[in-house]
């Protein structure tokens, strides 16, 4: 009887330690979930936007822009009597050119002075003393020269070295050129004519 009372005892007491460790033990996590798959297509990255060039101006749109765009009449150049008196003989209005260009000169408000266009770029020009007689415009500010011959003109770049326009001839210029093809100068290098002698006089 004894020993059946101490087998019930040690049953009671497998029984409750067994229950403590099962509630101090934790339960096991669930296991991850397995990260999500990477989608299949990946979205290109986005790429800068290239800038935008601008198209140039239209020759009408630029002639258009120029001839609103003030050009600086201010100069402190002062232009003696024989100035004055060269610019009076320049022809003005718009000359034709070479290949179809042409060059317009205009007076400027202030006496002496002048503007120039050719294509899309203005000058303001005065003359200056010329050695050899011919009528010489310049803008030193912008490095150009006009030179008037008498059967034609033309526009100079003193920057880059080169002839903008040339063969410019106005209808003065024009006349003479043609008088010129007609009867040509003669050259320097033409032996002069022989004098021609008198007539003998005859005495009786």
């Amino acid at each position: 009887m004894k020993i059946l009372s101490l087998v019930v005892s040690l049953s009671a007491v497998a029984f409750v330690s067994g229950a403590a460790i099962a509630q101090t033990t934790p339960a096991p996590k669930p296991a991850a979930k397995p990260a999500a798959k990477a989608a299949a297509t990946t979205k290109p990255a986005a790429t800068a936007k290239a800038p935008t060039k601008r198209a140039p101006l239209a020759r009408s749109a630029a002639k258009a822009v120029e001839e609103v765009t003030p050009i600086e009449e201010d100069s402190d150049v002062v232009l003696s009597e024989a100035d004055l008196a060269v610019s009076q003989r320049v022809y003005l209005g718009k000359i034709p050119c070479e290949l179809g260009s042409n060059v317009e000169i205009t007076p400027s408000k202030k006496t002496g002075f002048f503007v120039i266009q050719a294509k899309n770029t203005r000058y303001f020009m005065h003359p200056v003393e010329s050695r050899t007689g011919a009528i010489r415009l310049e803008d030193p500010k912008r490095g150009a020269m006009w030179l008037q011959l008498g059967n034609k003109s033309m526009l100079m770049s003193q920057k880059l070295g080169a002839r903008l326009a040339d063969e410019c001839m106005s209808p003065e210029q024009l006349t003479l050129a043609d008088e010129m093809k007609r009867n040509p100068p003669r050259s320097l290098l033409e032996p002069l004519d022989p004098p021609t002698a008198p007539p003998a006089v005859i005495k009786n």
